[in-house]
């Protein structure tokens, strides 16, 4: 699952979500922001039992991405309704969310 908020600087930070053993093992986010380095965004345990790291990117950019756990494991987002697949990633467009009316 994805998560998308504002940032205070006006970019956009997105937190990718797993549940505790789906995949099992470490994993971690590779994709266009990092150069497809594994390990550069490892996941983390959290206090809800979910792990999650989150990268900044501009406004309005075209974020591929994949997991990657133990053992070359690969896998895509799929929880997340504005995610399209190309080819074999993950590709979602971050955008700040519109601010809620009071």
């Amino acid at each position: 699952m994805l998560r998308i908020d504002r940032d205070r600087t006006g970019d956009v930070r997105v937190t990718f979500v797993l549940r505790p053993n789906e995949p099992r093992g470490r994993v971690s986010v590779v994709g266009d922001f990092n150069g497809w380095r594994p390990g550069a965004h490892e996941l983390r345990p959290r206090s809800n039992g979910l792990r999650s790291v989150a990268v900044t990117v501009p406004d309005g950019t075209p974020v591929r991405f994949r997991y990657l756990g133990e053992n070359g494991h690969w896998c895509n987002e799929t929880d997340h309704p504005e995610i399209q697949q190309v080819g074999r990633d993950s590709v979602i467009v971050a955008s700040r969310p519109a601010r809620k009316s009071r």
